[in-house]
C-alpha cells in the first residue's frame, strides 16, 4: 500500500517553511483507493515567487484549514503505506516539521521517484518531475500545484513499478532508503535537529543521557560528532538512539540556564573595552595586568562594534555616565526581554545587584506582582562574572526594558 504524495510550502526560510497546498492518494497497487486534497491556511505570508509560481494567494488560504485541522486525515490516509514523492525528503520533511510544532513525532518509510526513474528510465535530459513526465507522455495539469503533481507522480510511480518487471529495483531502493545502517541511523537522527543554539543530549536506547553540552549549532554540532573518526565520539556514535535538544536563543539565556544547572563553563573573554586619552579602545586584556576593564568580549570584532554603538550615542562621551549606566551593583530591579521564540519574553529578577532567578512567560501573560513570577521562576545556583559582562552589554545596547521590582 502507498501514500503517493505533493506538498507546496510557502516559501520561507529552511526549517520555517509552512504546508499552503497538499495532495495524497492512498494507492493499493492497482487502483486509489482514498484521496485528501487541501488547500492549508499557513498562518504566515506567502513569497510573491511561490504565489507566482503557484498562483496560490494569501486570499485563497486565508479560509482554509489550519495544519491542526487536517493532521488526523493525513494520518489516517497514510497509515500503514509507503510514502512516495518527487523529491520525497521534501515532502517529508514538511510533514515532520508541521507535526512536530503539534507535539507529534510523525515517522513512515519512504520511496523517492527520482532515483527509480534515473535507474530505470536512464538517460533522460531533466528528472524534473515536469520535463520528465512530458518526456514520458504522461498528462501533468496544474504544474506546482499539488493535486496535479501528485497525480502526475503517481502515473510516473505506476509507469516505473511495471517497467521493473523482477520487483528488484524498486525493493532495493526501499531497503536503502529504509535499512537500519549507520548512515540511515544519522540520517534519522540529525535531520530534524534546528541550526540554533541550545542544549544538546545524547541518549542511549534506554533514554539514558550520555553526553550533553551547550553548543552554538545544535545540527552541525551533531553532525560533527557524527563524522568525527576521534575515538573520543566512538563510544557515543555506537551507544546513541536518540538526540532531544533544548534552545536557548540568546547568549544570556545560555548563561541562565548554565549558571542554573549549577555548570561552571567559562567563555574566554580575552578582549577589554579600555578608556585613554579621551578615546574608548579595545585591547587585548593581558597586555594590561594593572587597568581593569569596563567590558569584556570574546573577540575584538565584538569589542569594535560596542566602540562603534557607544560613540553613536553623545551621552557615553562621558565614561563615567558609561560606567554608571551598566552599574550591576545595588540594582533591585525585574527586567523584560527577549525570549526563546517568538512570543516569549523572559525575566530576571535581580536583588542587590545579584540575579536571583529567571524565567518565561508568554506575551499575553499578566505578571504584575512577584507571587505571578514566583510560579514561573527558576532560580540561579550560582552567579558567573560571564553573565554579568553579558548583562552589562545587553544594558549597554538596551536589550532589556527594567523596572522596579513589583511587589
Amino acid at each position: 500500500m502507498y501514500s503517493i504524495i505533493d506538498i507546496e510550502s510557502n516559501g520561507a526560510g529552511y526549517r520555517k517553511e509552512c504546508i499552503i497546498d497538499i495532495a495524497v492518494y492512498r494507492y493499493d497497487g492497482q487502483k486509489i483507493v482514498d484521496q485528501f486534497i487541501s488547500l492549508v491556511n499557513p498562518e504566515s505570508d506567502i513569497t510573491p515567487f511561490v504565489q507566482k509560481l503557484t498562483g496560490i494567494t494569501p486570499k485563497m488560504v486565508k479560509t482554509a484549514p489550519k495544519f491542526h485541522e487536517i493532521a488526523k486525515r493525513v494520518v489516517e490516509i497514510t497509515e500503514n503505506t509507503t510514502l512516495v514523492g518527487h523529491n520525497i525528503e521534501f515532502d517529508y520533511r514538511m510533514l515532520r516539521q508541521s507535526f512536530q510544532r503539534l507535539g507529534y513525532d510523525f515517522k513512515i518509510n519512504t520511496l523517492d521517484t527520482i532515483p527509480l526513474a534515473k535507474k530505470l528510465i536512464p538517460d533522460e535530459v531533466s528528472y524534473s518531475l515536469g520535463k520528465l513526465v512530458k518526456s514520458l507522455g504522461i498528462p501533468l495539469t496544474n504544474h506546482h500545484r499539488a493535486e496535479g503533481d501528485a497525480r502526475a507522480t503517481l502515473e510516473l510511480f505506476k509507469l516505473l513499478v511495471s517497467k521493473d518487471t523482477e520487483n528488484e529495483i524498486v525493493q532495493k531502493q526501499y531497503d536503502e532508503t529504509n535499512a537500519k545502517t549507520y548512515i540511515n541511523k544519522i540520517k534519522e537522527l540529525t535531520q530534524d535537529l534546528p541550526n540554533e543554539k541550545g542544549f544538546v543530549y545524547f541518549q542511549n536506547e534506554g533514554g539514558k543521557i550520555i553526553f550533553s553540552d551547550h553548543v552554538q549549532d545544535i545540527n552541525k554540532f551533531s553532525k560533527k560528532v557524527f563524522n568525527s573518526k576521534s575515538k573520543k565520539w566512538e563510544a557515543i556514535q555506537n551507544e546513541v538512539e536518540q538526540i532531544n535538544y533544548e534552545l536557548t536563543g540568546t547568549d544570556i539565556i545560555a548563561k541562565l540556564l548554565l549558571n542554573s544547572k549549577g555548570i561552571k563553563k567559562r567563555d574566554p573573554l580575552p578582549f577589554g573595552l579600555y578608556y585613554r586619552s579621551d578615546k574608548y579602545v579595545v585591547e587585548k586584556n593581558k597586555l594590561n595586568k594593572v587597568e581593569k576593564p569596563i567590558l569584556k568580549f570574546r573577540s575584538f570584532t565584538q569589542g569594535s562594534k560596542a566602540i562603534q554603538f557607544i560613540s553613536n550615542l553623545e551621552e557615553y562621551n562621558d565614561v563615567e555616565a558609561l560606567k554608571n549606566k551598566i552599574e550591576f551593583r545595588k540594582r533591585n530591579e525585574l527586567w523584560l526581554g527577549q525570549g526563546r521564540k517568538l512570543g516569549e519574553k523572559l525575566f530576571l529578577i535581580i536583588e542587590n545587584g545579584k540575579v536571583m532567578s529567571y524565567g518565561f512567560y508568554e506575551l499575553f501573560t499578566q505578571i504584575q506582582t512577584l507571587s505571578k513570577l514566583s510560579k514561573l521562576k527558576i532560580d540561579l545556583q550560582y552567579q558567573s562574572s560571564d553573565l554579568v559582562n553579558e548583562l552589562q552589554l545587553a544594558l549597554l545596547r538596551g536589550d532589556f526594558e527594567t523596572l522596579p521590582l513589583p511587589k
